[in-house]
């Protein structure tokens, strides 16, 4: 991708250098002479030929003819008068007549001197004409070049060279040197990249990597450097990263974790043997292992400190007074004290009140005739000089991480967990209360212990039993027990779980201690009642409309049924004079088929406006296919006579075939009308 961009970047710069120009061509006018001042037609100049020069430069020919100028045109100032040489103001530099494209390497140059006079309206006059045609080659060059004529001589030389950044026969191949991300070369003399130092590549854009850099694990930006992939390290990239938490492990591989010899775990940070590996414990104390890279040392008389390295000393107990140095003896401590302070501790001071001893603002008192002092110190000062602040625990060193307190004026020591005593220095028995059963032995830690059980029996109390438990249930050293009568379990070590301890353990953050425990179960209640209501309205949702696209299917079925009623059946209807009218309800009796079924209907009020009646009528009948499919075609033929508003019109249906396929009763307000449709 890099060298596609690179390639498409320099073909831009191309073509916009070269419409810049690819060469120059350059004519150093050396000297003119016109022997005898006279213009071309003979006439002579006045006062003198003031001379200045037209250049024309054209496409090589043969013969050399007036013409446009398709190379480049130039025309000088004025150079000087009658002969001169041409050196120096006004013309310092050779004529230039730059190119757009490639030189052909061939050409034709026509120079032709005039006269330039001042005081006159006459067009410039020209004095001779020069033209020559040549071949040639690109370079920095000079060709010399002599034309007389018949009464002037013209010295003159020519060059064709490339621009900047231009190279080759033609000054057509371009080479810009670059030092940037797209690349990194300088150019030949003949226009080939030439890499600078520590790049390759077509375009010298591909840096090289430190020697000895491993190309599978380590790659480079920049030359000289070797950046590591991920999961390796060095200086060649050939050192492998073991897991980010292993502790005393090696690796083969990136992120592996074997352990070293007296290591164990998973991450390699349990000690198997602390004590004897590392010898903690100093001058003389015992150490004794408590798991998992942890021990205890038991000092000896005159000794402290987590590893005993630390000397009871009687300096420690601060016994010189006034800031006196203490310093450790044989047989004891010597003070040496601070000018103005004497005896063996420092305790006699030398200075008087006049002497403004008192510091923080405190009152001097004079002792013993005038030859001694006491300071009352404002609150929060102590000392002879009330020179320090107050600090009751700095006299008070606490062994095994304590942390020295003041309570009601007294200093005391704060223990940590599994520590007593005046200064921490006892280690609490926890195997004191014997709480491994079934004769397993206890072993006592910092705040804790562990108990060795006897073969049969498990558990942190040896309260378990092992010997039920079946043959490799438990998997990654996992170790097995059983409560009595209770089934086998699964007792997994340091990061895994699982029934058989088969899965790796992924350590969670820890919540907040403000926060509720069960809070996580009222949150996945919560959540799936929600989930619960919104697929009970989702049914509810799609029930309701499927019922809208079942009510719609059955309004189209009736306006179809409307729609395809024969005149048949029209036709079919008794006439108005042959309605048998009747002055109260009756019931209807149908004749059926030869099986002369009836079916009475009685206190059937049919009502054209009540669909509801039309609809209930026929469901206390039996729903035969041709019952239904007569309750279908009820509907058009009742609205084909609900134009009367003075009858009302509804629909029996037999059941069976029969010869009358459907009777309508229309019923007035004072009698009922009875019609029959005959098939």
């Amino acid at each position: 991708m890099a060298a596609r961009l690179t390639f498409l970047l320099s073909m831009l710069s191309s073509l916009i250098t070269q419409m810049l120009g690819s060469g120059v061509f350059e004519l150093d006018l050396h000297e003119f002479k016109n022997f005898k001042g006279l213009l071309a037609n003979g006439e002579p100049c006045r006062p003198e030929c003031r001379t200045f020069f037209r250049v024309c430069l054209k496409n090589y020919q043969a013969v050399v003819s007036p013409g446009d100028c398709i190379f480049g045109t130039a025309v000088t100032p004025v150079l000087g008068s009658n002969s001169f040489r041409a050196e120096g103001a006004p013309l310092s530099t050779p004529v230039r007549l730059p190119f757009s494209f490639g030189w052909p390497g061939s050409f034709s140059l026509i120079i032709e001197a005039w006269y330039s006079p001042v005081d006159s309206n006459n067009s410039d006059l020209k004095i001779s004409t020069f033209a020559i045609q040549r071949q040639l080659d690109v370079g920095a060059e000079w060709s010399q070049d002599v034309q007389s004529g018949q009464q002037t001589e013209l010295r003159y030389s020519y060059r064709f060279i490339c621009n900047e950044n231009y190279y080759g026969d033609s000054c057509s191949k371009i080479c810009a040197p670059r030092d940037d991300r797209f690349g990194h070369y300088t150019c030949n003399p003949d226009g080939q990249l030439s890499c600078l130092p520590g790049w390759k590549g077509e375009y010298c854009e591909e840096p090289i990597c430190l020697k000895g850099c491993s190309e599978a694990n380590g790659n480079c930006s920049k030359p000289g450097e070797c950046v590591c992939r991920e999961g390796w390290q060095g200086t060649f990239c050939t050192e492998c990263k073991k897991h980010p938490v292993c502790k005393h492990g090696t690796c083969n591989q990136p992120w592996q974790c074997n352990c070293k010899e007296g290591w164990g775990g998973l991450f390699c940070d349990q000690d198997l043997n602390f004590c004897t590996h590392h010898k903690p414990c100093k001058n003389g104390a015992t150490c004794m292992n408590t798991g998992q890279g942890s021990y205890t040392c038991t000092c000896m008389p005159g000794y402290t400190g987590v590893n005993c390295e630390l000397e009871v000393r009687q300096c420690d107990s601060n016994p010189c007074r006034n800031r006196g140095h203490c310093t450790e003896l044989d047989n004891g401590y010597m003070c040496t004290c601070l000018p103005g302070f004497e005896g063996s501790h420092c305790e006699h001071s030398l200075l008087t009140c006049a002497d403004m001893p008192c510091f923080q603002g405190g009152k001097c008192h004079e002792k013993d005739n005038g030859r001694s002092y006491s300071c009352d110190c404002p609150r929060g000062y102590t000392g002879l000089n009330c020179e320090k602040r107050v600090d009751k625990c700095t006299t008070l060193p606490c062994a095994n991480g304590g942390a020295c307190v003041v309570l009601g004026g007294v200093r005391m020591c704060s223990c940590r967990a599994g520590f007593t005593g005046q200064r921490c220095e006892i280690n609490i028995n926890d195997c004191a209360s014997n709480p491994c059963a079934n004769g397993g032995t206890c072993h006592d830690r910092i705040s804790d212990y562990i108990c060795s059980c006897p073969p049969g029996y498990g558990g942190r109390n040896c309260n378990l039993l092992t010997t039920a438990c079946p043959a490799q249930l438990c998997l990654n050293g996992g170790s097995c027990a059983t409560i009595p009568g209770g089934p086998p379990a699964c007792f997994c070590p340091s990061g895994f779980t699982g029934p058989r301890c088969e899965y790796f353990a992924l350590t969670l953050p820890s919540l907040p201690a403000t926060e509720p425990k069960d809070s996580f179960q009222w949150a996945a209640v919560s959540l799936a009642v929600g989930l619960v209501a919104l697929l009970v309205l989702l049914c509810m949702v799609g029930i309701a409309l499927r019922h809208i696209h079942r009510q719609a299917n059955a309004e189209r079925t009736q306006a179809d049924a409307m729609n395809n009623l024969s005149d048949t059946q029209r036709d079919n209807l008794i006439p108005t004079s042959q309605l048998k009218n009747t002055n109260k309800k009756v019931g209807l009796e149908v004749d059926c088929g030869p099986e002369k079924s009836n079916y009475i209907h009685k206190n059937y009020h049919l009502d054209y406006n009540s669909s509801k009646d039309f609809k209930e009528a026929p469901s206390q009948e039996d729903k035969s296919h041709k019952y239904e499919k007569c309750l279908e075609d009820k509907i058009p033929l009742s609205r084909m006579y609900s134009e009367k508003p003075e009858c009302r019109i509804s629909t029996i249906c037999s059941p069976r075939d029969s010869m009358y396929q459907s009777v309508f009763v229309i019923a007035e307000e004072r009698s009922e009308c009875v019609i029959a449709t005959e098939v």
